[in-house]
């Protein structure tokens, strides 16, 4: 059997306070989808940042052909073939599509750039991969999924042998995710050799020849393709079994009183007419297909949005809400489903950030934080949360992407709002994480706070919600009692509106 294309054996990383890889190993084959997979702070970016030159290892070795290798740096992970493409993008909003991709590899004419060939070169590139984007157009005028395509032709524009690729499908849409499909598909074809990092479930058996899972910065094992699983890639995971636990019911909850009634909610770019109502100890999901309304429902009761019609009602009483400060004061929290750019302060600690929304409760009567009191909260957060930090002192920005959901999430219970707002609270979250949050969110809910919940995923909307609303083009197309809900029945109402307007056409 000829040697594989990449090897790595016994590889560990540790930084200040913390051990991220201990004697990790596995295999790449060309023309081979290796699916990594493991809870957040596994070590699964760390092994990849690694191999792409970004960190060196402490110990282990790495094998090329069967050859062993040094990385020291990026352009040494690409002279070798090996291209990532990030969890988080690394893209200059300022220049063109065409200017991303080759950045510092521009073509000449004699001391002068050759903007009509770069543009040539780059359009060439996207048609090949079947990415529909324009070479000339600002990637700061993009949407996040197209950002993520560029992201994606920039690595392939490596000539790599070896891709990583790192959440790719995070922030695209199905459509997306299926050219996405097919690149890989073509990719495999031509010998390269794929490791993908994913949390998504669904994909695994869809695109894996191989699955590797870490635990704890640990290997845990590899499963063959017919050997893959999806419970027993969980267990292996999490090192435990994960109980669903029964769907909750609408009956529950709909005697109780109404803490929020929203009633012909209205802006000047999407949202007609959006009326709900959500009671205490309630749970209500909000459902639909990319650019349905959720989150521009969310910002508009938060005030972040301006409304052009409608009233908003807290406790039985009409308020005024034109900024976020003003839905705080009156006990709504909102978790943006963009944590890095508005749920964050990236360069601050753990404590800083838990007391961000509370800084009032922390503060002394001549003005300064009490920072004892402020670090013991985010201590009990932190047990609470299981989140994975050396201490609450660490910057935020050295935490995974899903512990870093956990500090927005602690912010918002230390603030103890009774409606709270939660916008994509797993996205970017492995299995595990998913199910101590989806019980945390039962547990406010059973202690009498109430919570609407936006997600992208029918099966966690149908896993917690009581009741889902659907919507549909800016207006909600239907309200279903998770009792007679379904994957298919709330499709069915997502993609009402569209329907009926292309029949109209």
């Amino acid at each position: 059997m000829t040697a594989a294309l990449l090897e790595v054996e016994g590889i560990s990383k540790s930084f200040p306070g913390v051990r991220a890889l201990h004697e990790v190993q596995f295999s790449l084959h060309s023309g081979e989808v290796l699916v990594l997979v493991g809870e957040n702070g596994a070590g699964k970016s760390t092994l990849m940042k690694i191999l792409s030159g970004i960190y060196q290892r402490d110990t282990g070795s790495i094998r090329v052909d069967g050859q062993e290798v040094e990385i020291p740096g990026p352009a040494a992970a690409q002279a070798l073939g090996i291209s990532i493409i990030h969890q988080e993008m690394n893209l200059m909003p300022d220049l063109s599509v065409a200017q991303n991709i080759y950045i510092g590899r521009e073509p000449r004419k004699g001391p002068f750039l050759d903007e009509r060939g770069l543009n040539r070169k780059a359009q060439q590139l996207l048609d090949d991969l079947g990415i529909k984007l324009d070479a000339k157009q600002r990637v700061g005028d993009l949407t996040v999924a197209k950002q993520q395509m560029v992201e994606i032709a920039k690595a392939l524009s490596f000539d790599a042998r070896v891709l990583i690729m790192d959440e790719p499908t995070s922030a695209l849409t199905d459509t997306e995710v299926e050219t996405l499909i097919g690149l890989i598909e073509s990719l495999k074809a031509k010998g390269t050799g794929i490791v993908y990092i994913s949390h998504r479930m669904e994909e695994l058996k869809r695109l894996a020849d191989r699955v590797t899972v870490l635990r704890d910065g640990e290997y845990i094992g590899t499963l063959e393709r017919d050997e893959i699983d999806v419970p027993t890639i969980i267990e292996m995971m999490v090192g435990r079994h994960l109980d669903e636990g029964a769907r909750p019911k609408a009956s529950e909850h709909l005697r109780d009183e109404v803490v929020l009634r929203v009633t012909g909610l209205s802006t000047r770019q999407l949202l007609r007419d959006v009326s709900f109502e959500l009671h205490r100890g309630e749970i209500l999901g909000f459902a639909g297909l990319m650019g349905a309304g959720r989150t521009e429902t969310a910002r508009a009761i938060i005030g972040a949005d301006p409304r052009s019609a409608g009233t908003i009602e807290v406790n039985g009483k009409q308020v005024s809400i034109k900024q976020p400060a003003d839905a705080v004061r009156h006990g709504i929290g909102y978790l943006s489903e963009d944590r890095k750019r508005l749920g964050l302060m990236l360069e601050q600690s753990v404590t800083f950030n838990t007391a961000l929304a509370s800084m009032g409760t922390f503060t002394g009567p001549l003005g300064v934080v009490q920072q004892g009191k402020a670090r013991t909260t985010a201590e009990r957060y932190v047990k609470d949360l299981r989140t994975r930090t050396p201490s609450t002192e660490q910057v935020v920005k050295l935490l995974s992407g899903g512990n870093q959901q956990k500090v927005v999430i602690a912010k918002w219970l230390a603030r103890d709002c009774d409606i709270l707002i939660f916008d994509e609270p797993t996205r970017g979250i492995d299995v595990g994480a998913k199910e101590e949050i989806y019980r945390l969110l039962q547990k406010l809910a059973a202690e009498g706070k109430s919570i609407i919940v936006i997600s992208s995923e029918l099966p966690e909307v149908l896993r917690l919600a009581h009741r889902i609303v659907v919507m549909a083009n800016g207006r909600v197309t239907g309200t279903l009692a998770n009792e007679d809900a379904s994957q298919a029945k709330i499709m069915e109402f997502a993609t009402h509106l569209v329907a009926d307007e292309q029949g109209a056409a």
